[in-house]
């Protein structure tokens, strides 16, 4: 349990926060980029405190039971390092979603109504190994005009705490509230409970993590919450698919980094193509070290190659490594409805030549994103244009899929009158 002076500090951190926010939230385009550059700056001069930072984290869980995949996300070295600038120089290119107005209707007293874009205020993210998401989110949140409370696992513990500092001093060095961005110095899941109560200073949690993490926010939370949920994602190889884009585009969306959301788990192939593909497309997985989960008909056609007997909680699993299912479906409808049962409303792939059967594919799956003849790792902020990314919802309210600036506003209503008043009706 928490003592009460804990929970003060962390109560006081979200009031700082909330007061923050009303500053950034009047900022200017130019200012908000003013900040964003400095950040630039700061990053690049901090590269070798950053990676030392970062070398004692890794060092510091050596031992535990973790995967490579998890390791690998919490890793950073001078590209990854050289992305965060790049992603922050992508951020400042783009249009400020803050004050943009678009009219709704005009009304017959002459009334002119508008809705208009505002940040959403106080956004707490909740996340765990990728230090990358602490820049990240702390920029798209500025550029959107909102504060954000920041509270990161504890394995990359000394590398957030550096880049938070880093970005602080950006924005006071800029004449704004450093309380813009805050972490929370603890990282327990008591502390987190407690944080998830602050529904006076917090607007929105947005949960970025494994699926223990995002279902005990979700249990927890008295703020609305946006789920950055599993990708158990799909794809389709459809009857009438081109065999080298069906083999390049499973194999990419495999292993092009298989430890990322993203990434491809079950593939579906057409019965009518399994005769000419299959074998071809076992071969190449087995020759870059995938295992394969499959049924009694696949394992026949395999012959050597490993394949492993599947189970029923496989298709639903989000691998995050050399590892994927393998089902053999009689048409179009059956992979869609597989999907529909295992998916996780995040990314599915159709690979064929026929537009009839990509536009059925594309208007009955309602996943977060769908690609027609292209990887499933595209479902992602920089991919599709939008900056850096706070992550992928796979919440439909309010916000679906990639998550960047537009998706960091909401809407209120702007009413321009000439004196009307309401007569009593």
């Amino acid at each position: 349990m928490l003592n009460d002076k804990i929970k003060l500090d962390i109560e006081n951190l979200a009031k700082s926060t909330r007061v923050a926010s009303l500053g950034i939230a009047k900022a200017s385009s130019e200012e908000k980029n003013n900040i964003l550059s400095k950040i630039v700056l700061g990053l690049d001069l901090s590269r070798e405190l950053i990676l030392e930072a970062n070398k004692e984290d890794i060092a510091s869980i050596q031992g535990k039971d973790l995967t490579e995949a998890f390791i690998e996300r919490m890793t950073l070295d001078e590209k990854k390092i050289e992305q965060m600038r790049q992603n922050i120089k992508d951020v400042i290119l783009l249009d400020d979603p803050v004050g943009k107005r678009e009219i709704l209707d005009r009304r017959p007293n002459g009334l002119k109504v508008f809705k208009q874009s505002i940040p959403l205020g106080v956004i707490a993210i909740v996340y765990e190994s990728r230090p990358n998401v602490t820049s990240d989110a702390a920029v798209l949140c500025i550029k959107s005009g909102n504060a954000t409370i920041l509270r990161g696992g504890s394995e990359c513990f000394r590398t957030n705490i550096l880049i938070v500092d880093i970005i602080k001093r950006a924005i006071d060095e800029c004449g704004f509230d450093p309380n813009c961005i805050n972490m929370i110095p603890l990282t327990d899941r008591e502390a987190l409970k407690f944080i998830l109560t602050l529904d006076d200073y917090i607007d929105l949690v947005i949960p970025r993590g494994g699926e223990s993490l995002i279902r005990f926010i979700s249990n927890f939370s008295r703020i609305p919450v946006i789920k950055h949920y599993k990708g158990v994602c799909h794809v389709y190889i459809d009857e009438f698919a081109d065999q080298k884009k069906a083999y390049e585009i499973s194999l990419n969306s495999k292993i092009q980094r298989p430890g990322v959301c993203n990434s491809m788990e079950t593939l579906l192939i057409h019965r009518k193509v399994v005769k000419s593909m299959l074998p071809g497309l076992l071969e190449l997985f087995d020759k870059n070290n995938v295992k394969i989960h499959s049924d009694e008909e696949v394992l026949g056609i395999a012959g050597n190659q490993k394949i492993v007997k599947v189970a029923k909680n496989d298709w639903s699993n989000e691998y995050l490594s050399l590892e994927m299912n393998l089902k053999i479906v009689e048409d179009i409808d059956e992979a869609i409805c597989h999907i529909e049962e295992y998916g996780s409303l995040h990314t599915e792939s159709i690979v064929t030549e026929n537009k009839e059967k990509s536009e059925h594919f594309i208007n009955s799956v309602n996943s977060s994103a769908i690609m027609h003849n292209a990887s499933t790792r595209f479902n992602d902020g920089n991919e599709l244009g939008l900056g850096a990314e706070i992550g992928i919802s796979t919440t439909k309210l309010h916000a679906f899929g990639p998550m960047g600036l537009n998706e960091l506003t909401t809407k209120k209503f702007v009413v321009l009158g000439e004196g009307q008043i309401k007569q009593n009706a």
